[in-house]
């Protein structure tokens, strides 16, 4: 069963962001041994966004079906979007901004920061935007038993923002090379410069059991997207990891949410006025 992309048409306040002709275009890595992240995170983000948002996810075999993907299975691939994620300028036509993010990520602030982000950076000529991480996993596996291989720039590619239109990206990041070019090409960015590298904080893409909290500066440090890296809480082995009483606090809500759609049942989306994001039941147990 695949899942269901959203959208949500709300409101901001920055009309240079909210006036864009489109919703901005969020692309989820999708796994299907970790549907219930999936969906956590989608909702995270659309209940947190003060722009339209639409949230769409990458599922390889969808892909593989339309023939934009057809690489055969890679033994250090840890999950199903290893290599889907550097089509996201396809996916998203070749213009505007767009975001991709793991779906073992948990949106605790506003997305439109990033948005702002990246619009300042396209006049510095940014091909794309990612926190630069200095990061080598202690364990040799993660999730459920994936390996866990070490490369330079390790997560970076984890949390992208996509200047899609972007010559370099046009050129390099179609269907055909993320189908035949190497893993240490997409991931490292190697057909970009490195000043076509933008950098956003680290509190965009705050690795559990590597980034912490600084106490003389939490403003500045505290996470606005948490990201699972090794395995969360919908793994028994991470149930009770860094910053899962707030995964699970969102798989609550989001589940609420799905049954008072269930309740309203008349199929507009619409809760006491407010927009609604478009959901399916969940395939997969938070104890998978």
């Amino acid at each position: 069963m695949s899942p269901t992309h959203s959208h949500l048409s709300g409101a901001g306040g920055d009309g240079a962001i909210v006036g864009a002709a489109e919703p901005f275009r969020v692309f989820v890595g999708y796994d299907s041994r970790e549907d219930i992240a999936y969906r956590v995170c989608r909702h995270s983000l659309l209940r947190r966004s003060s722009i339209p948002l639409e949230v769409i996810p990458i599922v390889q075999q969808d892909l593989r079906e339309s023939g934009l993907y057809w690489r055969d299975r890679d033994p250090t691939e840890s999950t199903e979007f290893s290599f889907t994620r550097f089509l996201t300028p396809h996916l998203a036509g070749y213009r505007g901004w767009a975001l991709f993010v793991d779906c073992d990520f948990l949106f605790v602030a506003d997305v439109a920061d990033l948005l702002r982000l990246a619009a300042s950076a396209s006049a510095g000529g940014a091909a794309v935007m990612c926190v630069h991480h200095d990061y080598a996993p202690m364990e040799a596996t993660k999730m459920d038993g994936a390996v866990q291989t070490v490369y330079p720039r390790k997560n970076w590619s984890s949390m992208v923002l996509f200047n899609c239109g972007h010559p370099k990206n046009v050129a390099a990041l179609t269907p055909e090379a993320v189908s035949t070019r190497s893993g240490a090409y997409l991931h490292r960015f190697m057909w970009l410069d490195d000043d076509e590298v933008g950098e956003v904080p680290f509190v965009w893409n705050f690795l559990v059991g590597h980034n912490k909290v600084d106490p003389d500066d939490v403003a500045g440090t505290a996470p606005r997207a948490i990201h699972y890296t090794s395995g969360g809480p919908w793994f028994e082995r991470y149930r009770d990891c860094e910053f899962a009483d707030l995964w699970n606090q969102e798989r609550d809500a989001y589940e609420a949410e799905v049954k008072e759609n269930v309740v309203d049942g008349d199929g507009d989306g619409e809760e006491d006025g407010k927009a609604a994001m478009q959901v399916a039941p969940a395939v997969v147990s938070v104890d998978a």
